[in-house]
């Protein structure tokens, strides 16, 4: 698997934090597209898709998993009835690994942290995993599903 070095941008994002198990992931994301078609906020270009993964479900009871779904917004959003509210990514440096297939078997976030990060001479930096889900929508094929992985790194 290809890593690369890269910094990821400082990015504003309109945010709805799952907290629970994996499986009840789809009700907090159909919240979240249900906002987002109230809101019109479904360009590409400004609107990228982003998980922020604060366990591992490997690791993690299930009604402790934490993750963030995200996009990425040029403008701060209000007060609204689905709980989505204004984060912010900060700048930061990352090993960048890419998968293609199911979000549900993601490879190179365990390639990252298994494989390469022990023998890179690197150290996790402070802030969770980012994963950017380039291709979504319910015309995409699980095997045809590209997710960049970003590692934080000190």
């Amino acid at each position: 698997m290809n890593v690369e070095i890269v910094t990821f941008p400082l990015t504003e994002v309109a945010v709805i934090e799952h907290i629970g198990p994996t499986e009840l992931e789809y009700q907090t994301i159909n919240q979240f597209i249900a906002w987002r078609r109230e809101q019109n906020l479904f360009d590409p270009q400004i609107n990228r898709n982003y998980g922020i993964h604060y366990t591992d479900p490997n690791t993690t009871p299930p009604h402790l998993q934490r993750v963030d779904f995200a996009i990425s917004i040029d403008k701060p959003i209000g007060v609204n009835r689905y709980g989505v509210t204004n984060k912010t990514i900060p700048e930061l440096r990352c090993a960048k690994a890419v998968d293609i297939g199911s979000r549900y078997n993601n490879q190179a976030i365990i390639y990252l942290i298994k494989q390469w990060l022990p023998y890179s001479g690197e150290q996790l930096g402070d802030f969770p995993p980012i994963f950017h889900y380039v291709n979504v929508g319910p015309d995409i094929r699980e095997e045809d599903m590209i997710t960049e992985v970003y590692l934080p790194l000190k």
